[in-house]
């Protein structure tokens, strides 16, 4: 099993994520995704409020990739690449923990995101 240590996690949670899927062809889609939050040692929790193509991608595959570095990267150049499985919520424990999230006061969450990470890779 991977560890999100406190490093990543501050990383993770203090930055914007590219968050990368496939589609139905086989060809990546990437977006970037704001307000992710480390649930456990090798999970994350993204809010869904207007990536539609991304739900399709993960529901045909759920294979995705994430990629995070630091806001002040040409002083302090750090990265990770994180790998894992992706899973939809639009109830229940996950979606409840979305909606009570201050980023999302004024949002319409339709889901979330539940990411498995079992690789992490230093890029930088």
């Amino acid at each position: 099993m991977v560890d999100i240590n406190s490093e990543i996690k501050k990383l993770i949670e203090k930055n914007v994520l590219a968050l990368a899927t496939t589609d139905e062809n086989g060809n990546p889609h990437c977006i970037t995704v704001g307000y992710p939050k480390v649930v456990s040692k090798n999970q994350i929790v993204l809010s869904v409020i207007y990536i539609i193509e991304t739900i399709k991608n993960i529901k045909r595959n759920n294979n995705v990739a994430l990629a995070v570095w630091n806001k002040n990267w040409e002083e302090v150049c750090e990265g990770y690449e994180l790998k894992g499985k992706a899973e939809y919520f639009t109830s229940g424990k996950w979606k409840e923990f979305v909606d009570n999230l201050p980023e999302n006061k004024n949002e319409s969450v339709k889901g979330t995101i539940l990411i498995t990470v079992d690789k992490i890779k230093k890029l930088a």
